[in-house]
């Protein structure tokens, strides 16, 4: 039987293309109150918007009159006709906004424009008039929504945490306030204040409120145009990097948008600047005739349409790459007491995912005893001395120091590394034997017959000869582990003198409190340092010396995607992955007792065939495939 549905199911199917969740309201009366010409937008949410949000703005207010109106389905002020549609300015115009959030909450509105005496309260619920009233209110307007989804169970239970939900609202106001810098934003959580913009039309002040100074330090102002387009705003300089998309920002005619061909566009202007899977920073705005756009295409209004797609691509590109071309990025190091500035120097080849380009630090540990039993599953942080890698020296078979190196460049294995081996067949990797090859029963039988390009060694084990990737090996040991910690619950930690001091923007901080107890179990101590600044005082020792604030950086990226609390395993796994930074890396000489006691460890994995990242740890050739290179079998 076909029936008509009813006006209330109606406005609850139709309250669900709009109102996704807390933040879908939060985003439609922002845009409201900065249509109304607002300079001034207070946000207050508890419960991560569920139990109340309340927004309220100096902006033109609505005349007591239109007040109903302003809560019926398509009704706008924005738009008269399709052909309005063309040459839209204002951010909201679908005229959907306020019904939809009327039906699926208890809505209550504060209005007044500023030649009337008096004011409008009005309260709707689940669609329903409640009152509406005369009021003595400020000028503008305060909307004030509890309960959201109070009617529709059904959509309520799929909601996240109230934690989660405000990360939602966090990232959207900060979109926000980079979008209208010249609108003072303040912004509070459950009574606490998160963001504070002053206004000023700054937008390197209001970037600097975010995401601190270590962004805010390395910006470079973009300005071109092209015809119709134009596109202005920051992009960081090469040295802030990040491991998602999670720092591009972009507007298109005074809108955040999410748009691939606009990512695609920033990534290749970025192209030869950064590593490959690593990811920059932008806050840019392209203004575009409305005529060769259509925002019209959802209704969050966050992707958007070009008439010439290429061009808007090629535009963005050769911006970015002319304000990053001829200029001259080299880090700062620093040792222990001094800077030291080294020249830059590019790799032969790529570096392995993870790897960046930094110099080495020393320090001090207890000399090593190749004898010990004991000593073998310390020994590995890293192991030769810088002379060896500067000068060529021979390495001591007991090395006397250790040092800890951040981002030293590693050669990753060539994809025809098979052409290399000058084999009639490829050599095969060892995942499946008639014998268990890699055991501590085996360790015997191997003659360890030395290292090649400093980063491969050679075995002979029976009728076989072996390459062991070193610093492939020593990751898979490193992993096996620090994951081998996290599930005994084993877990040292190393103190930070001084502590290293962050900067969070609002959905870092939301991620930080969520799992500041998950954090502490992991051997991290953290602690509010005043305003969005934290202080990190203790790390797990295996990530002691390997840019602290950028592993913490990471970590919080990786939270933010929507990791539930029953998969933090995953975090123990992006963490072990980090401390194979820690690992000897390739073109670094070590003595055989080094290699032997890497053997050894190797051995004692669970899966040592594969560094954690998919590489081989070691290949092998037989003796008759050798002999048959030599022509001693025919």
């Amino acid at each position: 039987m076909i029936c008509i549905l009813d006006e209330k199911t109606i406005d609850k199917i139709a309250a669900g293309e709009v109102v996704e969740r807390p933040a879908s309201i939060v985003k439609e009366l922002l845009e409201n109150s900065i249509d109304a010409g607002a300079t001034k937008i207070s946000v207050e949410i508890k419960n991560g918007g569920i139990d109340l949000i309340r927004v309220t703005d100096n902006g033109s207010g609505i005349d007591a009159g239109e007040v109903r109106t302003a809560f019926l389905p398509h009704a706008t002020s924005k738009l008269k006709s399709i052909e309005d549609l063309y040459s839209l300015t204002s951010l909201g115009f679908r005229g959907e906004a306020l019904s939809s959030i009327a039906a699926v909450s208890k809505a209550e509105l504060l209005t007044k424009r500023a030649e009337d005496i008096l004011g409008s309260r009005y309260v709707i619920e689940g669609g329903n008039e409640v009152t509406l009233e005369e009021a003595g209110v400020p000028d503008g307007t305060t909307f004030i929504i509890r309960d959201l989804f109070y009617n529709t169970p059904a959509r309520r239970k799929f909601l996240k945490t109230g934690h989660t939900e405000a990360g939602y609202i966090t990232t959207l106001i900060e979109e926000m306030a980079m979008d209208r810098p010249d609108i003072a934003y303040k912004y509070s959580v459950n009574g606490s204040n998160r963001l504070v913009t002053g206004g000023n039309g700054d937008l390197k002040e209001v970037i600097y409120r975010i995401y601190g100074r270590d962004i805010s330090d390395n910006l470079m102002e973009v300005n071109a145009e092209d015809g119709d387009m134009s596109l202005k705003g920051y992009i960081a300089k090469p040295v802030v990097v990040r491991n998602s998309r999670a720092y591009e920002n972009y507007f298109v005619n005074s809108r955040y948008i999410k748009d691939d061909i606009i990512a695609k566009a920033i990534e290749d202007g970025y192209a030869g600047f950064l590593m490959q899977h690593r990811f920059p920073f932008t806050a840019l705005f392209l203004t575009i005739s409305p005529e060769n756009t259509d925002i019209n295409v959802h209704p969050r209004k966050m992707e958007i349409k070009f008439s010439d797609p290429p061009a808007v691509y090629e535009f963005i590109k050769a911006a970015i790459k002319d304000t990053l071309s001829g200029k001259e990025f080299i880090n700062d190091f620093s040792f222990d007491e001094e800077k030291t500035e080294l020249p830059p120097k590019a790799p032969e080849i790529a570096p392995e995912p993870f790897e960046k380009p930094v110099i080495l630090r020393e320090e001090k540990v207890n000399s090593y005893n190749a004898d010990s039993e004991d000593s073998d599953d310390h020994l590995f942080t890293s192991i030769t001395p810088e002379s060896a890698r500067e000068e060529k020296t021979e390495v001591p078979e007991t090395p006397a120091e250790n040092i800890i190196k951040e981002n030293v460049h590693e050669p990753e294995t060539p994809e025809n590394w098979d052409e290399y081996r000058d084999v009639p067949e490829k050599g095969s990797q060892l995942d499946l034997f008639e014998e268990k090859i890699l055991s501590k029963d085996a360790f015997s039988d191997y003659k360890i017959i030395g290292q090649i390009f400093n980063t491969y060694w050679i075995l002979q084990y029976n009728d076989e000869m072996l390459l062991i990737d070193q610093h492939a090996a020593h990751e898979k040991v490193n992993y096996e582990r620090f994951m081998e910690e996290f599930r005994n619950k084993d877990i040292m930690s190393q103190n930070l003198n001084p502590p290293v001091i962050m900067t969070l923007n609002g959905k870092e901080r939301t991620v930080l409190e969520r799992f500041l107890d998950r954090f502490t179990e992991m051997g991290f101590e953290i602690e509010p340092f005043g305003g969005n600044d934290f202080a990190l005082r203790t790390v797990p020792v295996n990530l002691y010396g390997l840019s602290e604030h950028e592993v913490m950086t990471a970590l919080l990226e990786e939270l933010s995607s929507g990791v539930k609390d029953e998969d933090i395993s995953i975090i123990h796994d992006k963490i072990a992955s980090m401390a194979c930074k820690a690992s000897i890396k390739g073109n670094e000489e070590i003595s055989y007792a080094e290699a032997e006691a890497l053997l050894k460890q190797l051995m004692s994995c669970k899966d040592p065939y594969n560094c954690p990242h998919g590489r081989p740890t070691i290949i092998k050739m037989s003796k008759y495939e050798l002999e048959k290179k030599f022509k001693r079998i025919v």
